[in-house]
């Protein structure tokens, strides 16, 4: 484990019981988080994008007053549905981002999930073309915004432009070098996992699996790993690729701790069911802090990823949320590697 980062998917609710009741508020934690997260050598901020929600959505913006808030801590997404997706603007807008913030955003997107609607991206204007499916339409999606962040001139400049033009084929801007080399795809199966590697983009692996073979969700995510290292291995990258892994963990430091995750002591993986195919669900870590090293240092998924990104409850508040990242990386994290 080398880098522990968090997770939010930015729910707010107008209930009483609830710390974030607004989407102002959601937005406006998730910066007080991520900066709470820098100061205690966190070293990541991600947030989920969900569409026809009260949940985080459109990730730009935020991802742009963190990285201006910010000085070290990487910014991301976890993830990203490309359905969704113009590409071209979305390299614009990603490149922004990643500029204001001095190069330290990871793109974390994907297919998608199940969303709130059905077919939620027709509203947004795409449609699957003839011939493709929905996930196909992701793929395309992506496959366009990898090409135009290479940075190469694609576009017949005007000759007679409003300002004056490099020569050449004219790219979009703002560009940010390197980016490329920091898009994540979220892969629920092992065979996604494979492709993710073929097309040069690192892996991020979340606390589900589309896919059940009867085996701990720790192993199958860790042969999922395995999968995409030999396939990266194989296509020939010039670089090494990432992994990530989200976990749901929670040291138990206090009687307030206590109180929220105790029953989540015994947690177990669970097996259901996701657009009509099983589904492996890992389980909540939740116990005293030498309990956890000892379950986490058995996780082979964990050991196997160079980050670990905690999924936060960001209702319970930005006071309580920090609590959780401090006690990981100051009673649970160092035994495992980190730092």
């Amino acid at each position: 484990m080398k880098n522990i980062g968090f997770l939010s998917f930015g729910h707010w609710t107008p209930s009483p019981q609830s710390q974030t009741r607004s989407a102002s508020d959601a937005l406006l934690q998730s910066i007080d988080l991520a900066v709470a997260a820098e100061e205690l050598g966190v070293d990541g901020a991600y947030f989920r994008v969900h569409h026809f929600a009260r949940q985080l959505a459109s990730p730009f913006p935020l991802l742009a007053a963190v990285g201006a808030r910010t000085s070290r801590i990487e910014i991301g997404t976890g993830v990203i549905d490309m359905r969704y997706e113009n590409p071209l603007y979305m390299a614009e807008d990603a490149g922004s981002a990643d500029l204001i913030s001095g190069g330290r955003l990871q793109l974390g997107i994907s297919r998608g999930s199940p969303e709130q609607v059905v077919d939620g991206f027709r509203y947004f204007g795409y449609e699957p073309p003839e011939g493709m499916d929905h996930a196909d339409m992701a793929r395309r999606h992506t496959e366009v915004l990898l090409q135009v962040l290479d940075g190469e001139g694609f576009a017949e400049p005007n000759p007679r432009p409003m300002f004056p033009n490099p020569p050449g084929l004219l790219r979009l801007e703002p560009h940010s070098p390197g980016l490329r080399d920091r898009i994540w795809w979220g892969a629920g199966s092992r065979a996604t996992a494979e492709w993710t590697a073929q097309q040069g983009m690192n892996l991020m692996s979340s606390t589900l699996l589309t896919e059940d073979t009867g085996v701990p969700f720790s192993r199958l995510q860790a042969e999922q790993i395995e999968r995409f290292r030999a396939a990266w291995a194989e296509a020939g990258h010039p670089r090494e690729p990432r992994v990530s892994v989200s976990r749901s963990i929670f040291p138990i430091v206090n009687d307030m701790d206590r109180a929220y995750f105790g029953h989540e002591s015994r947690s177990q993986d669970q097996v259901g069911m996701i657009d009509g195919g099983r589904a492996r669900f890992g389980k909540t870590y939740a116990g005293e802090p030498d309990q956890l090293v000892r379950e986490l240092a058995e996780d082979e998924a964990v050991a196997a990823a160079d980050t670990v990104l905690l999924t936060v409850p960001n209702q319970l508040g930005v006071d309580y949320n920090a609590h959780v990242l401090e006690a990981v990386v100051e009673h649970v994290a160092p035994a495992l590697g980190w730092r």
